[in-house]
């Protein structure tokens, strides 16, 4: 059994239903995806996770239209204000990045979608400062407000999960992002029937 997991039932408007294959609409950004994904996998075992959806896409990376398979994310913005190490008690650590399944991105190698690095962030960016800075901090290929949650709650139930993003947008400004919902949600669609042929 496969769990599929979207922040809005809109954004998987394009996928046919599967045999095998839960959907959980877990509402949009980080708590809301912890907190779903979290409550699904204490009350069902699932053999792997699949979070799916669009995402805005660093100019350069990735255009509208485009499907990426997430291998990595990163919690934007998180712990010490212009980054840096944090000194806290008995040697905890910060846990801002998390992993797609290796077993998982290997078997989906051949299936033609490009491998990208994610951030997840709180707030949708909305000026071209500010999609500047969080390329140049974290590298990423592409945004989203949901994928590292649904990859660290994965991997807390030691249940292998993967991400793809649809892209629907550029990240910036919003006058010039080339918002095209339709374009993503299609793009996601595409991405995860390979996806799921190959792993389920």
């Amino acid at each position: 059994m496969i769990l599929v997991v979207c922040a809005l039932p809109a954004e998987l408007r394009y996928v046919a239903q599967r045999a095998g294959v839960d959907v959980l609409s877990c509402g949009i950004g980080p708590v809301e995806a912890a907190v779903g994904v979290a409550n699904a996998l204490a009350h069902t075992r699932y053999d792997a996770v699949v979070n799916a959806g669009i995402g805005g896409a660093f100019r350069g990376a990735a255009r509208v239209g485009d499907a990426l398979i997430v291998s990595e994310e990163t919690l934007a913005d998180f712990g010490l204000e212009g980054g840096g190490a944090l000194s806290l008690p008995d040697g905890a650590a910060l846990v801002e990045r998390a992993f797609a399944d290796a077993a998982l991105l290997g078997r989906t190698m051949s299936a033609g979608v490009p491998l990208a690095r994610g951030l997840t962030v709180a707030e949708v960016t909305a000026t071209d400062a500010t999609a500047a800075r969080l390329r140049a901090r974290y590298a990423a290929d592409v945004e989203s407000m949901e994928g590292f949650s649904v990859l660290r709650a994965a991997a807390v139930a030691k249940i292998p999960a993967l991400e793809i993003r649809g892209v629907s947008n550029y990240v910036g400004d919003r006058a010039s992002a080339e918002w095209d919902f339709a374009a993503g949600a299609r793009a996601t669609a595409r991405a995860l029937e390979i996806v799921l042929d190959r792993i389920a």
